[in-house]
């Protein structure tokens, strides 16, 4: 079989099967982040992907990035595999104009330029990932310009309940999991621990070597969450969640494969109270929420005459007020107030130490409406910051469903994406101090008919921030500064998924994106087109198998098309699960099954052939 597989042999795939006769039912699903209120996919007029928790087991990934990475939209930027740095492009947008979520708690690291680090993000124990398209800033507010991605963990159930997963595979890589649960009328608990240990491979190879030259830089992650709930009454609720993600991994200086002196040591705590009161038709919800991300750079020195960060610490702090109030049966009115706090500090190699805090003060109102076959959501919000002017943005949505197989939806909306304070800064160059925030506008328009969805979107960024490095290892001359005119990104996303015959399931998207500067060239590291397909088995009770193929075609390391060429490559993995019994599953997975040499960013590795194999059991 050939290594690559063209793209018009995909969308043949993709679009041919549009013609079979067996359809899927799905379950209802429900989301939360499109409007910060529980809502069923069905009223939500915002373009939606949800990856469940099925999906994820039964695929048996690691990280949270494999999952997303199966998305029409979203590529992803990986320098050297597990625990490696990674940044996700939502529609072609970077990493810090996506606002990441874990249980609604923030996951954007202010001391960090590229907001929410995918890199240690663990699969284990997810419930589903919403992942909402388009300028959300009308809700969520500020790195919500791209869009939002809630990662939401799984409740306990009634009873007592527990869970185990082991799994061993390739470079050595361990994974441990393990959960606990109980839960009655008054009181509900969860607790869950996840360990992932991994010799891994270099994360920096000159493009083409053979990576078995090069010494492998480990990586290992324990992640820990609890949840707890405490019921007063029918009215009355208590909840509490915490998240503390450990990690440690060795990466190689620039242009250093076999450098064994970095390490990036890693500590990353979340966690929020709220306080839940149903009066009438009015859900009041009060939360506190934290977030504290600590980064120690082990092994960083001075170089070229500068001195370089060893320490970095940010905090995020968030207080909320807002009533969910259910004015008719098919309509809710949802405002809120609150305040939020970024604290950055850091150290240097000389011992010199940098801080900076942002603080913001927000009003927010979102109002849904259903008429009939028409749902018509809008939302506005007013932040007021200390740092930079004060901005309203705001969204308006519609759906209108013709009947139950064809529907029409679109949304307008509006962005501001303030300087991360790291940005303003920039302990690795010059700082400016004529730093704008972004200003984006977000259209979109999609097409819904039975399992087939067409969108097309068009995203305009003015004064997009981006870093500029003529020397290309730092210095003086790098800095982050606001490119001149506007950016723009659009493209249309294809996504399809049935039955084709009895027991087999194909799954299958397509994106084209065109991300450009005011000069109308081609950003950096965007593929113009990529494209994923799955093909599911399930024709014995207790056995799954499946295959996943995913296309990237040109993508260039640089922008306008300069340095290496990049795309133009498909990997295929495979996944087997056999229920063992009713409460024990084994399972199989083979990645890059065709050994395909690639790499995302020129000079650094990504994985080849590897397999790996578990046991799950629950109780």
């Amino acid at each position: 079989m050939s290594k690559n597989i063209p793209l018009s042999l995909i969308l043949v795939a993709l679009f041919s099967s549009v013609h079979a006769e067996k359809t899927i039912n799905l379950e209802p699903i429900s989301v939360v982040s499109a409007t910060k209120t529980k809502q069923s996919i069905q009223d939500v007029t915002s373009n939606v992907s949800v990856i469940t928790s099925q999906e994820l087991e039964e695929k048996n990934l690691t990280t949270v990035q494999e999952a997303l990475s199966n998305l029409n939209g979203i590529s992803l930027v990986n320098n050297g595999g597990l625990g490696a740095n990674t940044s996700l492009l939502l529609r072609g947008m970077n990493n810090n104009r996506t606002l990441v979520l874990i249980d609604g708690i923030r996951y954007q690291d202010p001391s960090s330029t590229s907001g929410a680090n995918f890199s240690h993000l663990m699969a284990a124990d997810i419930e589903r990932i919403e992942v909402i398209k388009g300028a959300q800033s009308g809700v969520w507010g500020a790195d919500a310009t791209a869009g939002v991605i809630n990662i939401i963990t799984k409740d306990s159930k009634n009873g007592e309940h527990a869970s185990a997963n082991i799994e061993y595979g390739s470079f050595n890589t361990k994974k441990y999991a393990a959960s606990i649960s109980h839960k009655n009328e008054k009181i509900d608990l969860k607790l869950s621990v996840n360990r992932t240990t991994s010799d891994s491979f270099s994360v920096q190879a000159p493009r083409g070597d053979d990576l078995d030259q090069y010494e492998d830089d480990k990586y290992k992650n324990t992640t820990v969450n609890f949840k707890a709930g405490y019921t007063l009454n029918k009215d009355i609720k208590l909840k509490f969640n915490f998240r503390d993600i450990d990690a440690l991994k060795d990466y190689d200086s620039y242009n250093q494969p076999n450098d064994t002196n970095m390490k990036s040591d890693i500590d990353n705590q979340m966690y929020s109270l709220q306080y839940l009161h149903s009066i009438g038709k009015h859900d009041i919800t009060f939360k506190y929420e934290n977030s504290k991300f600590e980064r120690d750079e082990i092994g960083t020195v001075a170089q070229f005459g500068s001195e370089y960060v060893k320490n970095f610490n940010g905090e995020t702090k968030n207080i909320e007020l807002n009533d969910n109030y259910s004015y008719a049966q098919d309509a809710f009115l949802l405002v809120g107030l609150g305040t939020s706090s970024d604290d950055v500090n850091f150290i240097k190699t000389d011992s010199s130490k940098s801080q900076k805090e942002n603080e913001n003060k927000y009003l927010y109102a979102t109002n849904s409406n259903k008429f009939g076959k028409l749902v018509f959501t809008q939302s506005i919000r007013h932040d007021n910051y200390d740092n930079f002017d004060d901005k309203t943005t705001g969204k308006l949505g519609l759906k209108y469903s013709f009947d139950k197989d064809i529907s029409v939806s679109s949304n307008i909306g509006t962005g501001y994406n303030v300087p991360n304070i790291v940005q303003e800064l920039n302990p690795w160059g010059a700082i400016n101090n004529d730093l704008n925030p972004e200003d984006t506008k977000s259209f979109d328009f999609s097409l819904n008919y039975k399992e087939l969805e067409v969108t097309y979107f068009h995203q305009r960024i003015e004064d997009l921030i981006e870093w500029y490095d003529p020397d290309g290892w730092g210095g003086n001359p790098a800095i982050y500064k606001n490119l001149s005119g506007k950016s723009t990104f659009k493209g249309v996303e294809v996504a399809y998924s049935r039955n084709i015959i009895e027991d087999i399931l194909l799954s299958s998207n397509y994106t084209y994106l065109s991300a450009k500067d005011d000069a109308k060239q081609d950003l950096a590291r965007r593929p113009k087109h990529t494209a994923n397909i799955g093909v599911d088995y399930y024709g014995d009770e207790d056995l799954h198998f499946g295959v996943y193929a995913q296309y990237i075609g040109e993508r260039y390391d640089k922008a306008n098309k300069q340095g290496e060429q990049t795309g133009k490559y498909t990997v295929v993995n495979l996944a087997a699960n056999y229920d063992i019994n009713e409460n024990v599953m084994a399972y199989v997975k083979i990645d890059n099954l065709f050994d395909k040499y690639y790499q995302v960013v020129d000079g650094y590795a990504t994985a080849p052939l590897s397999a790996y194999v578990g046991l799950k059991a629950r109780f």
